[in-house]
């Protein structure tokens, strides 16, 4: 074995051996060790996105902690089969990196697999290159995703694109920003695993970070990609606040009948890691499973899943 595989396997040994409650004072001391300023930037980190637990370091609360150390001892075999199914050591590293950071606050480790040399989710050495795509861009945003896709491939790189988001001000800017672009269809619409009425819940600090809840501010109509887009699909990107999952559920025949190349977001939510790439592959499994990361070593947020049809 390399020093990759060496490190994971040595981690996974001593999740193996522990107790949840065990694995939780290992994480809160590590913790403790960390700058102060760090910790009060991971404090209020998250307490403002609310995805991954609280914490209190006043009041002696740490629930996010022990929420990690229950996905560690729970699911460590479920981790073990993503390493073995990703297809490069880059993404072997960073997850290493991420179970390790979650462990023991390691940063170095992250910090080695951030990528900087492609656009955010177009990765030139994962996706080299597209041609006649239809792509569906859930949580489109601004349109920031469809221009870095468009400045990567080219105007001449698809057939169609399908943009999806939710809030009323960034859906104006979305349509602005993309206007002079061919072939957009911009739908005001919640992407799920069934057609529902559900909630906006607005985050006041930033509209990136709302999401869909069973409570909220703003009625919301969902649909489903399986209901709602008739045409094959080659490609797929979701960033929608913790519903991916979800959407996935209800993109599943089009991903068992198209097999579209799937970039995810897995940070929302400490189990779409091992989640949401064992769902692809109980559904389909003609695929190649990559890791990249494009957030900070701090907290790896912007964690991306790419799932790339096998070549046959």
């Amino acid at each position: 074995m390399n020093n990759i595989d060496i490190g994971f396997y040595e981690l996974v040994k001593k999740i193996n051996l522990m107790s949840t409650d065990e694995i939780y004072l290992n994480i809160k001391n590590s913790f403790s060790k960390v700058h102060q300023d760090t910790r009060k930037s991971i404090e209020s980190f998250f307490n403002k996105f609310n995805y991954w637990g609280k914490i209190d370091i006043e009041n002696n609360n740490y629930d996010a902690l022990y929420l990690k150390a229950s996905t560690l001892k729970e699911h460590i075999d479920d981790f073990v089969w993503l390493y073995k199914n990703l297809k490069d050591y880059k993404s072997k590293k960073l997850l290493y990196g991420i179970l390790n950071n979650w462990y023991c606050y390691d940063f170095s480790t992250v910090k080695t697999c951030l990528d900087t040399p492609f656009k955010h989710y177009f990765d030139l050495d994962i996706i080299p290159y597209c041609k006649d795509e239809i792509v569906v861009d859930l949580g489109a945003y601004t349109g920031d995703s469809i221009i870095d896709y468009i400045y990567t491939y080219g105007e001449d790189s698809y057939k169609k694109i399908y943009c999806y988001d939710i809030t009323d001000d960034t859906f104006s800017k979305l349509k602005d920003n993309l206007s002079k672009y061919n072939n957009i269809i911009y739908n005001k619409k919640a992407v799920s695993n069934k057609i529902d009425n559900l909630y906006l819940d607005v985050n006041n600090i930033s509209a990136s970070a709302n999401k869909v809840s069973k409570k909220g501010d703003i009625l919301l109509n969902t649909t489903t990609l399986d209901i709602d887009i008739k045409d094959k699909i080659t490609m797929i990107k979701m960033d929608i606040e913790g519903s991916e999952e979800n959407a996935l559920l209800g993109s599943l025949n089009h991903i068992k009948n198209d097999s579209p190349k799937l970039l995810i977001s897995v940070y929302h939510n400490n189990d779409h890691l091992w989640k949401i790439p064992k769902l692809i592959n109980q559904t389909n499994n003609n695929y190649n499973y990559y890791l990249r990361c494009y957030g900070n070593c701090i907290y790896p947020t912007e964690t991306i899943l790419f799932a790339i049809p096998k070549t046959k």
